[in-house]
């Protein structure tokens, strides 16, 4: 079983950054990764992805302006938030999965239970 424990969410003003972290209980050297995000009363979308080649794959709402990455030991994934709009305002879920993730689909193995990103104008 793994779990998946998301942290840094919280209020910022337009153009500021945050930095989210979903700390892992299990090694993710073999698992997919990604960030998804759910406005109220919108669908869950897909954000950004790390594969477990390293490739990384991002939202065209989101490219040049976040980042997403793993720790050294791979049991931390992160998503560096830049230059944050109001429309970026969501909960913010981990997923991970063995075989299968896209941008396009929130389906996964494992997801955290969110945190909170509001971004005020």
């Amino acid at each position: 079983q793994v779990q998946l424990v998301e942290s840094g969410g919280g209020s910022v003003q337009a153009g500021g950054s945050l930095r989210l972290s979903c700390a892992v209980s299990g090694n993710t050297a073999t698992w997919h990764m990604g960030w998804f995000r759910q406005a109220p009363g919108k669908g869950r979308e897909g954000v950004a992805i790390i594969r477990r080649d390293g490739s990384r794959y991002y939202a065209d709402s989101v490219k040049d302006r976040f980042t997403i990455s793993k720790d050294g030991a791979e049991n931390t994934l992160y998503l560096q938030m830049n230059s944050l709009t109001p429309e970026d305002s969501a909960m913010y879920y981990c997923a991970a999965d063995r075989v299968y993730l896209i941008l396009q689909s929130p389906v996964a193995d494992y997801w955290g239970q969110g945190t909170q990103v509001t971004v005020s104008s």
